[in-house]
């Protein structure tokens, strides 16, 4: 499994289009939950932090399997995240390095299924 924390900047006066953006993606949760076996996506959650100059950044925290693949532009809701994405934050990532983690086995064992098979059948 690959655990990830990046952290990218919003473009200065895109702090709305942001909003909007994670307004979208919390209304179509059905869409999202039907693109996670094939991203190989065990969670991933988003955050907002405005640093003391004013500068806005998003953080982006996940846990998936090492040959998950990335947004496929075909499906509306990765297109239109795609969309947002380039629209509200900068290029690019900073990338954070995971140093540990803990799970409860049983749910690591799940999640490492989920990981590597897009489901978790015992």
């Amino acid at each position: 499994m690959r655990l990830e924390l990046s952290r990218s900047r919003i473009r200065p006066g895109q702090e709305d289009t942001f909003d909007e953006w994670m307004g979208m993606l919390n209304s179509r949760p059905d869409e999202l939950q039907e693109s996670l076996p094939a991203e190989r996506q065990v969670f991933e959650a988003t955050f907002r932090h405005t640093e003391a100059d004013g500068s806005t950044w998003i953080y982006h925290l996940s846990l998936m399997g090492e040959d998950g693949r990335g947004n496929d532009e075909s499906i509306p809701i990765d297109a239109a995240h795609v969309a947002f994405s380039k629209k509200a934050k900068e290029p690019g990532w900073e990338e954070l390095e995971p140093r540990f983690m803990l799970t409860p086995t049983p749910l690591l064992e799940s999640m490492k299924r989920y990981a590597e098979f897009g489901q978790d059948n015992d």
